[in-house]
């Protein structure tokens, strides 16, 4: 169960507060909302995992030591469900090896109770600003694999080659190809992509993870 005390649109950023404490999540909420922050609570790591996720770019404010799931059990959770969320630790019984798990594990700060509101507003700050920029390239990502999808078999084929600083000439020898065919497929493909230049779609090929070899760098010409 949740104690929800904003239900935010899609675009407002959400601060997600974790701690079976009632009183520090009246607390955190009071302090959060006093600076207009959108905030949900939950009681316990396990209301967390039942609920639905906000669709605007969230940061976790989770305490590490609560009965059944630990923090740093959720944590670990979310990291094998392949969830990304800034996370900032709160603890009352902070030691090293703990804090070193933590920021192993994507942590972006750890704070020891009692802290000051201003460190944890700040640290609240920095960690959405991180989810903003984390959604603004999961969107761009998205955006270019419906791109990268959209062309045929032979450019995707190109696209790869580019990737991997090859010219049109070494293409066309690769793929069996006349070099001028090389250069409409390639023309079509820039378009379908909205590359500007080649440079700029070798880090579009990038963003999709195609290969790429160790001296590409060098072999990027824009008279290919």
């Amino acid at each position: 169960m949740t104690d929800r005390k904003d239900v935010a649109p899609d675009d407002e950023p959400v601060v997600l507060v974790v701690d079976d404490d009632p009183s520090m999540r009246a607390a955190l909420v009071d302090l959060l909302l006093s600076v207009r922050r959108r905030v949900e609570t939950y009681q316990s790591a396990q209301a967390f995992l039942q609920a639905d996720l906000p669709t605007a770019p969230c940061c976790l404010v989770l305490d590490v030591r609560m009965p059944g799931q630990s923090g740093l059990d959720l944590q670990a959770e979310l990291v094998r469900e392949d969830v990304h969320i800034p996370i900032i630790f709160m603890t009352g019984h902070a030691d090293v090896p703990m804090s070193v798990q933590a920021f192993k594990a994507g942590a972006v700060d750890f704070l020891t109770k009692p802290f000051r509101d201003q460190d944890l507003l700040d640290s609240v700050a920095s960690a959405l600003n991180r989810a903003v920029r984390q959604r603004s390239e999961e969107k761009k990502r998205s955006d270019l694999r419906a791109c990268f999808e959209a062309l045929t078999p032979r450019e995707k084929e190109i696209l790869r080659c580019v990737a991997q600083g090859a010219m049109n000439k070494q293409i066309a020898h690769e793929l069996g190809i006349a070099e001028i065919t090389v250069k409409i497929h390639r023309s079509n493909m820039m378009r379908k992509m909205t590359a500007k230049s080649l440079p700029d779609l070798i880090r579009m090929a990038e963003l999709l993870g195609l290969p790429r070899s160790s001296d590409d760098a060098q072999e990027i010409r824009t008279n290919t």
